[in-house]
């Protein structure tokens, strides 16, 4: 039986104004290649350098939704982490190109919570996060709303 880190916290661990900072990733062309053979998308930008070297990107970019799944896998790796839960929902914003070679973190913030009115025994975190790359701009941002468990008995 696999246990949870003692650091997962619950819904009642969770503090407004608690801040998380992800380690980093390095982007590849072939995280890039990956990607798109998951996904499906082999959208010549992403996955043709000479094309998208003559695009207006100048070079290949990575997938908009692979930024937003590297930003939700390293909220998961961050020194704030919640008990797996269920995600309610994203709203996110794709502000500039991830570029082979960038160095992204995630940022987030507990920014409301409150119990929830149909299940009991969970409760529901907003956390705005922030795609970051190394030269500090964010190349992608929004919300996340994450149903997490309770401590036992809490609710």
């Amino acid at each position: 039986m696999t246990t949870l880190p003692d650091t997962d916290k619950t819904w009642d661990d969770a503090v407004v104004g608690a801040t998380g900072t992800s380690p980093t990733v390095t982007i590849t062309a072939a995280m890039i290649d990956a990607y798109a053979d998951l996904s499906g998308d082999h959208t010549p930008v992403h996955v043709d350098e000479e094309y998208a070297r003559k695009s207006h990107f100048g070079g290949r970019v990575a997938h908009g939704l692979m930024g937003l799944s590297l930003a939700d896998g390293l909220k998961c790796q961050s020194d704030l982490r919640f008990q797996p839960g269920y995600s309610l929902g994203w709203n996110w914003d794709f502000l500039a190109p991830i570029r082979i070679g960038d160095t992204l973190h995630v940022r987030f913030t507990v920014a409301s919570k409150r119990a929830s009115r149909s299940r009991p025994g969970w409760g529901i975190v907003v956390l705005p996060t922030e795609l970051v790359n190394q030269d500090g701009v964010v190349v992608q941002r929004g919300e996340h709303k994450l149903m997490i468990p309770r401590r036992p008995g809490a609710a």
